[in-house]
C-alpha cells in the first residue's frame, strides 16, 4: 500500500508540474504574440513616419514656392503703384 500511495503522490506531482509547464508555455506564447503585435505596430509607425516626412517635405517645398510667389506679387504691386504715382504726378493727379 505504501508503494501505491507513493506512486499516486508521484503522479500528482507530475500532474502539477505538467500544469505549471502548460501555464508557462501559454504565457510564453502570449508574450510572443504581444511582441509580434508590437513589432507590427512599430513597422506601421515607421511607415507612417516615412509618409509624414515625405508630406512635410512636400509642404515645405510648397511653402517655399508660395513665399517666392508672394514676394514676386509684392514686387509687382510696388512697381504698379510707383507707375500709377508717376502717371498721376505727370498729369497733375
Amino acid at each position: 500500500m505504501a508503494g501505491a500511495a507513493s506512486l499516486d503522490a508521484a503522479f500528482e506531482r507530475l500532474d502539477q508540474a505538467l500544469g505549471r509547464l502548460e501555464l508557462a508555455v501559454e504565457r510564453r506564447l502570449a508574450g510572443e504574440r504581444t511582441i509580434s503585435g508590437l513589432e507590427d505596430e512599430l513597422f506601421r509607425l515607421g511607415e507612417d513616419r516615412s509618409r509624414l516626412a515625405g508630406d512635410l517635405d512636400d509642404a515645405l517645398a510648397k511653402a517655399g514656392r508660395l513665399e517666392d510667389a508672394n514676394r514676386e506679387v509684392s514686387r509687382r504691386l510696388v512697381a504698379a503703384m510707383e507707375s500709377i504715382r508717376s502717371v498721376l504726378d505727370t498729369h497733375g493727379g
